[in-house]
């Protein structure tokens, strides 16, 4: 696995962010409609977070793909640990699970849901 250049990079901007957000654009701009709603859950819910541009990197763009084992994007990491793509941030989020991931590791948030 870690081959892969991209890897140390993914590795790094994971590791130096409690919550991080690989998508398509950036928070302010979200350049497709799935990275769109997992921004606009995690806004609305008060979280900080990394966004990185997948856009700008192909080794990136490709390389999260198998440094993850998930073949999608957006994919949203706390505290290191893979949580999901769109669908799983959403039902998390829509079920409550979301805000209890982010208390159990300290993220701070609102519970709106």
């Amino acid at each position: 696995m870690s081959d892969n250049p991209a890897f140390a990079q993914i590795k790094g901007e994971i590791e130096a962010n409690p919550v991080t957000l690989f998508m398509k654009g950036t928070p302010v701009f979200p350049q497709c409609g799935f990275s769109a709603r997992v921004v606009q859950i995690l806004s609305h819910m008060g979280v900080p977070f990394h966004g990185v541009n997948v856009l700008a990197d192909p080794e990136v763009r490709e390389g999260i793909k198998a440094f993850s084992n998930w073949p999608t994007i957006p994919q949203l990491y706390v505290k290191g640990e893979f949580v999901g793509g769109c669908d799983i941030v959403t039902e998390m989020f829509q079920s409550g699970e979301l805000g209890t991931l982010l208390t159990e590791n300290g993220i701070p948030h609102t519970q709106a849901a």
